[in-house]
């Protein structure tokens, strides 16, 4: 009896371990965004190419000054064939998380109700990528 509780420990600490690891192992990245025109399509694509070949990875998205225009109700990309809308709810529905900064909608003169539905507000855009980098150990992407 006693060999089978010390065995069934081992499992059950070997489990926990297992899962520990596996919670280790998730990778976070933000990927910042400060020009919708040079960075929105280029940005969007790396984000599902990089679920696509790691589906486990936590990311967010950081806005601001240009950055925020492709999480504008209706925009589009500098061609005017795409809407960003459909993109951005796509990789919403993967777990990626969209953040506008607040400061570039007061320089801007700008209302959230003028934003996708998925957009998220953080009161800065500069400090989020600060924080998420220093505090809670992002990877840092610019595309």
């Amino acid at each position: 009896m006693k060999n089978w509780l010390i065995a069934l420990s081992i499992v059950v600490a070997g489990a926990t371990v297992s899962f520990v690891a596996t919670a280790q192992d998730v990778i976070s990245v933000v990927y910042h965004i400060d020009d919708a025109d040079a960075q929105g399509i280029k940005g969007l694509r790396n984000i599902r190419n990089h679920l696509d070949v790691a589906p486990q990875t936590k990311i967010r998205v950081v806005t601001h000054a240009n950055g925020v225009d492709f999480l504008m109700d209706g925009a589009r990309d500098k061609s005017g064939k795409i809407e960003y809308a459909s993109l951005v709810s796509a990789l919403v529905s993967r777990g990626v998380v969209f953040e506008v900064c607040e400061i570039t909608l007061k320089n801007r003169n700008l209302k959230r109700d003028q934003f996708v539905l998925e957009a998220n507000f953080t009161p800065s855009g500069v400090a989020r990528l600060a924080e998420l980098q220093a505090k809670q150990k992002f990877a840092y992407i610019k595309p």
